[in-house]
């Protein structure tokens, strides 16, 4: 399995920050079929051939996912577009 650790930093007061978070997931969950889930501050997502979590910090997001075999050989644009959505939604 490939695997994805992001670390971006954050400047929102904790409630945005998620409310942020909130709207990356309805996304995915509609275009890709995701499941999330909330556990503390960490939110979960998963489907066949990938699994993960984006961890939310006071200052930092922590974006972890493990791709399946088919998904790993597109590691680099998958990464690519996370870090790009980070990018745009929480810009330090």
């Amino acid at each position: 399995m490939s695997g994805i650790d992001i670390h971006h930093p954050h400047s929102l007061p904790m409630p945005e920050a998620r409310a942020r978070i909130d709207e990356v997931a309805q996304k995915l969950s509609e275009r890709f079929g995701l499941e999330c889930a909330w556990e503390g501050d960490s939110l979960g997502f998963e489907r066949s051939g990938v699994q993960g979590r984006i961890d939310l910090a006071p200052d930092e997001l922590h974006v972890t996912a493990k791709l399946g075999f088919l998904l790993s050989a597109m590691h680099g644009p998958i990464e690519g577009e996370i870090r790009r959505v980070l990018e745009e939604k929480f810009a330090a």
